[in-house]
């Protein structure tokens, strides 16, 4: 009745597998994550559609802008902000928009073919609830 227990080398492989298993999965999952963003916000301008520029939103610094019919917009990035503060757009709608620092916030001039978006960065807080 007293048998004495031995452990072969086929044991070790399971509990082997399950540890080396687990660090690949937690590596492959938190690699994105630090290789993502960096927890940065960027400003995104895009003119018709394509690309223009790309800027870090913790950096001040001012911009103009190139749109469409000879049309400019001044972009300001101050304090974490993004704000189209001048535009000689005949509406000058996206002046009169508020300035963005959020992920998805977005301005648009619409004369200009101009869209200033921010990604990156946390969300922003719940503007309103609907039922």
């Amino acid at each position: 009745m007293n048998k004495v227990l031995s452990f072969r080398k086929a044991d070790l492989i399971v509990p082997v597998a399950a540890v080396f298993l687990s660090v690949i999965v937690f590596l492959l999952c938190s690699i994105p994550m630090m290789a993502g963003d960096k927890g940065g916000k960027w400003v995104v301008i895009t003119v018709s559609g394509e690309e223009y520029a790309t800027l870090p939103l913790n950096e001040n610094r001012e911009l103009v802008i190139p749109g469409e019919n000879g049309f400019d917009n001044l972009l300001i990035i101050k304090d974490g902000y993004a704000d189209i503060a001048e535009a000689n757009c005949p509406d000058k709608i996206c002046v009169h928009q508020r300035k963005i620092r959020y992920k998805g916030e977005t301005i648009v001039c619409l004369p200009n073919r101009v869209v200033v978006s921010i990604e990156g960065g946390e969300e922003g807080d719940v503007d309103a609830v609907s039922r």
